[in-house]
């Protein structure tokens, strides 16, 4: 049996491991990597994944990071099933149609770019529409706790991963050569306490189990400390009349802080006049699946809703469907809570926001999730002074808020107790979806508290697995991680600026309006040069 990890491997996104096994070749999730531009290049190398050799596909979730790139796998030839638990299903059906529409909108602005500047071959999307139309078809829907065989001599098992509406975790068992080998896949671990959804559950052990480490090195703040937070950024900026952004993933973190700003309405601690939108298409559709799907909420708040209560509504809740009510937010004057995704502020009606309000002083920018490496998100987190938005630098100046406690990841000691009871003498743990550093914390503490090795794959890496055993490991370091040329960068930016020293004299003699373009372009270049420094 042979295993390659195909994306969230020391790092967060683009989930997806390859398993040969039984003669046949089968994708546990097969999410859209994110992160910068080198990161998001990895969504483009479709051989590694070689759709039309997939005999189907097993989904932990909905999440794009899990799911982004089914409709890319349709598209090059993938026709098979794609299994996923029933909310899952119901929840893909919206998201990957949204994907594909943001992908095409940013194509085509993208191609109105390239045609402004006299350029050919602008980028296409990943997918379309169309593709994820497709896709939708593919999708079959599998309970809870009931065993699937998508082919002889393999069974698949979901159990509740508590980080989602229809999060799972899946539990293999591969029968070769007379033996059984089980595998178990954490997908993202819920937090224990979490706002509407059930907490997870433990599945039986397996001899592998290949854990998410999204949070291996630290804890999360509590739930109460988490929505003190959130009534000190609304407080802060509704005193100086300025909005409260909020970049939220539109399922699952979306729902959970209209359900803070509920609890805060109740105990008196939001304005009574401040406005509350909710700028996602994709949010308001992915409520109404909430709301199908109630059997999968905890008990607090079932017991809420049968009490007549509804945890989505709020007096001046507002849900913005078109482009126009977006834009209106924007031009509106005064107070207003803004939940907009995409939340890591890559893509969609967030980025717009961010660029009306990011450089007000009274603005606040509430972060709620996860930020990726590389993303607008992460280098906010990280205190940048100036990003930039639709090819302009804009600085921040916008009070910056990060409240891990409304997260749906496990923290460190969370992991720990969900891992706890699932290890046995010979169990193999492998350390996934995870950034390096938080990998190796979380590695050490496993190994002092229990006294079990953790591997940590490579990008790319195929690990052959023979009954409990990882028998062999392939490392792909040159493919998965080109190596950047820095010599050769460094000599030709030298060489480049001793051809403009020779040939200053010249430039001396041109005309001075001449020579004021040239010293624009001169400032411009060093602008570049020093923020180069600045991020070393």
């Amino acid at each position: 049996m042979k295993i390659q990890f195909l994306g969230a491997a020391r790092t967060v996104t683009g989930s997806c491991y390859v398993i040969e096994a039984c003669g046949r070749r089968f994708a546990v999730d097969c999410g859209m990597h994110q992160g910068n531009k080198a990161v998001e290049e990895r969504n483009s190398e479709v051989k590694s994944y070689r759709p039309q050799d997939l005999d189907f596909i097993l989904v932990t979730h909905a999440h794009i990071d899990h799911s982004g790139l089914l409709p890319l796998m349709v598209s090059h030839g993938f026709k098979q099933p794609i299994y996923c638990t029933r909310a899952t299903r119901e929840l893909l059906g919206i998201m990957l149609l949204d994907s594909a529409h943001i992908q095409e909108m940013e194509a085509l602005n993208e191609a109105k770019k390239f045609k402004r500047r006299g350029l050919g071959e602008p980028p296409q999307p990943l997918y379309t529409q169309e593709d994820a139309q497709r896709t939708d078809a593919l999708f079959q829907a599998v309970d809870y706790h009931t065993q699937l065989e998508p082919a002889a001599g393999i069974r698949a098992t979901f159990y509740d991963a508590g980080h989602i509406l229809g999060s799972a975790s899946l539990r293999l068992e591969i029968c070769e050569e007379g033996k059984t080998t089980s595998l178990l896949f954490s997908g993202d671990i819920g937090r224990p306490g979490a706002l509407i959804v059930r907490e997870s559950e433990t599945p039986p052990s397996a001899d592998y189990i290949f854990m998410e480490s999204t949070y291996g090195d630290r804890d999360h703040k509590n739930e109460s400390t988490s929505i003190g937070e959130l009534a000190e950024a609304i407080a802060f900026s509704y005193a100086k009349k300025e909005k409260i952004i909020i970049p939220a993933f539109a399922v699952e973190r979306t729902q959970e802080i209209l359900c803070c700003l509920h609890q805060l309405a109740s105990e008196g601690k939001l304005p009574d006049d401040l406005p509350i939108f909710v700028d996602s298409p994709l949010a308001i559709r992915a409520s109404e699946i909430f709301s199908r799907h109630r059997d999968l909420f905890d008990e607090k708040t079932r017991s809420i809703l049968a009490s007549g209560d509804d945890i989505f509504a709020l007096p001046n809740l507002r849900y913005t469907l078109t482009a126009a009510e977006s834009q209106a937010i924007n031009a509106m004057t005064g107070p207003a809570i803004v939940i907009s995704a995409s939340g890591m502020c890559n893509a969609g009606r967030i980025k717009h926001h961010l660029r009306h309000n990011i450089w007000k002083p009274g603005a606040s920018i509430v972060f709620v999730g996860y930020q990726a490496v590389g993303t607008v998100g992460r280098k906010l987190v990280e205190q940048a002074k100036k990003i930039t938005l639709f090819g302009e630098d804009i600085a921040v100046a916008a009070k910056i808020f990060t409240i891990n406690g409304f997260s749906g990841h496990a923290g460190q000691s969370q992991l720990l107790a969900w891992l706890a009871p699932l290890l046995k003498p010979h169990t193999n743990l492998v350390l996934v979806h995870g950034e390096e550093n938080a990998q190796h914390t979380l590695a050490e503490v496993i190994k002092a508290r229990f006294g079990v090795d953790a591997t940590i794959p490579e990008y790319l890496e195929e690990m052959t697995l023979h009954g409990a055993d990882i028998t062999a490991s392939v490392t792909h370091s040159a493919e998965a991680y080109p190596r950047v040329n820095w010599n050769f960068l460094a000599s030709e930016v030298e060489r480049k600026w001793q051809i403009f020293r020779d040939q200053l004299k010249d430039i001396e003699h041109k005309p001075w309006v001449d020579q004021k373009e040239l010293e624009e372009s001169m400032g411009k270049m060093e602008f570049y040069l020093a923020r180069l420094i600045a991020r070393l």
